[in-house]
This record gives structure tokens, sequence and C-alpha cells, in this order.
């Protein structure tokens, strides 16, 4: 179609399947096609070519029949057809291309950038779409990438190390299992940020924990945490799961050369690692912050 109907621009259109839906992360199944869900795919413009061509490529897109979406949600929106790359970037970045300072890498949330990077492009001869896509997956300063390594690891001592077993003791069940919550959340954030990658949002988090590399063996512990039983022998298998998963955490960092604070509670790495970070502005933002 992009030949015949376009040939002067077959290779200024970047084609895949990128954004939000399960179905751009490969994680779509006959249980996520009960809405939000529709074949196609995406073409992404430049500003200039959306100015020249967007309407009509649109409408060539829609003569193509794709099936569309039989239930919509009402936060959900169409994932494929014709973008405008700077729109695409937007909606995750906030600006129409890739952030520009640490502080807009600080404040932009994983599961933004997990968005924005997920998927497939499978042509893009000019480029632009791919440059900012790999900005996005490899060019995180790596100050901004210790600082947040340095935030999961004081909540996992604080709230898993600390507050989970003490919660017991209160006799503040609720509590305690609000401090594993946060444990777990934590920790697979941080597994991330040691395979520098993006965590997706709650829903996928386990899901792409399980593919990575580096400490992905960790999925089943921490799920087990969540979902296993509570009371009694329970608790204390849970107590000892959190100092197994913070002890594995604390080889990591140690062979990745991000600490070298001996033991294994994570509070006294998270420090190591602010400590090591070059940017004085960084270093010196609250050890939680990130």
């Amino acid at each position: 179609m992009i030949r015949g109907q376009f040939p002067d621009f077959e290779g200024r259109i970047a084609v895949g399947l990128a954004g939000h839906g399960s179905q751009c992360f490969g994680y779509d199944d006959e249980l996520s096609r009960d809405h939000d869900f529709e074949t196609g795919f995406c073409l992404w413009l430049t500003d200039e070519d959306d100015a020249r061509i967007g309407v009509p490529l649109a409408r060539a897109y829609r003569a193509l029949g794709a099936e569309k979406a039989e239930a919509r949600s009402l936060l959900g929106e169409s994932a494929v057809g014709v973008r405008r790359i700077s729109d695409f970037y937007r909606r995750y970045t906030g600006s129409s291309g890739a952030p520009e300072s640490w502080q807009q890498w600080m404040s932009l949330p994983a599961w933004a950038l997990a968005e924005a990077t997920n998927g497939e492009v499978w042509r893009d001869e000019l480029g632009a779409f791919t440059a900012i896509r790999e900005t996005l997956l490899r060019g995180m300063p790596e100050d901004v990438r210790r600082k947040k390594l340095a935030a999961r690891l004081v909540t996992m001592a604080q709230s898993g190390q600390y507050n989970y077993s003490r919660c017991l003791r209160h006799g503040e069940a609720g509590a305690a299992m609000l401090a594993l919550g946060e444990f777990v959340n934590a920790a697979a954030s941080c597994v991330f940020l040691l395979n520098r990658r993006h965590m997706p949002y709650y829903k996928w988090c386990f899901r792409a924990l399980r593919g990575l590399g580096t400490l992905g063996d960790l999925c089943e512990p921490l799920e087990f945490l969540l979902t296993g039983e509570n009371g009694g022998e329970a608790d204390a298998l849970k107590a000892q799961l959190v100092e197994d998963v913070c002890a594995s955490v604390a080889r990591e960092l140690r062979a990745q050369e991000l600490s070298h604070a001996a033991g294994d509670y994570l509070e006294a790495h998270a420090f190591d690692v602010q400590e090591h970070i070059d940017n004085p502005a960084i270093r010196a933002l609250h050890i939680m912050e990130g």
C-alpha cells in the first residue's frame, strides 16, 4: 500500500507496533481481546510529513480493513494507525522527543518509558523514530539510574528487612501486608534497574520480570510474598525470603561494582550507591527520592 500509493515517502514512514496495550508487549491472549483490542500496526510520521500525507495515509490504512476493537474501555484508545512521531513520544515523555535533562529523566515513571520502547520497529530508513527510541532505551544518565536504585534499596530495607516483622510483632497484620507490598514493588523495580530495563506497570510487572537475565529468578519468591499464606510459620518463611532476596541483590550490587558495602542489609548499600554519584545535585537529593 505504501509503495503503491505513497512511493515518494516509502523511505520516510516508520512502521512497527509499540506503545499502549498488551499486544505491544507481546502479552496479549484470548482473555485480553475482550476490550481495547484491534489488529493492525503503527505508521509514524514526522510533523512535516504528517502535514503532507497524514490524512490520505490514514484513509489508506483504514482501507486495509484491520479488525477494530469491539469494546472500548473509558481509558482505552487505539494503539495502531497513523501517528505523528512527536505525538507518540509526547504521550510518554511530555515532550516531542527524549528527555534533555537529568531532572526530566528523574521524573519520568518507568511504566511510561516501558510503553514508549516496547514492541518492534520493522522499518525506519529515516531513523527519526528509532533515534528517540534508542535514547529512551539506553540513554538514561548513569547518575539517574544510581539515584533511582538507591531509593529502591532503602525502601526495600525499610519496608521488608525492618518494618515487615515489626508490624507483625505490633499485631498490625494489615500494615505488615502493606510493607510486603512496598518491598516487592521496590525489589522488582530494583531488578529492572540492575538490568538497565524499564519496568512496566503492575499488571505486567511479573510477566516481564520472569524474562530478565539478571535476577529474573527472584520473580518466584517475590510473587510468593504476595500470594503465600500468612500467619505462624508462614510469616517466618516470608521474613527469611525477604532476607534471601536482599542477599541476592547485595551480591549483584557488588558484582556490578555499584556498592562496596559489607553485609546484606540494603540500607548501607543504598547510601554507598548514592555516595558514588558524580553529579553533586543528584547526590544531594534525599536518599528516598527517585
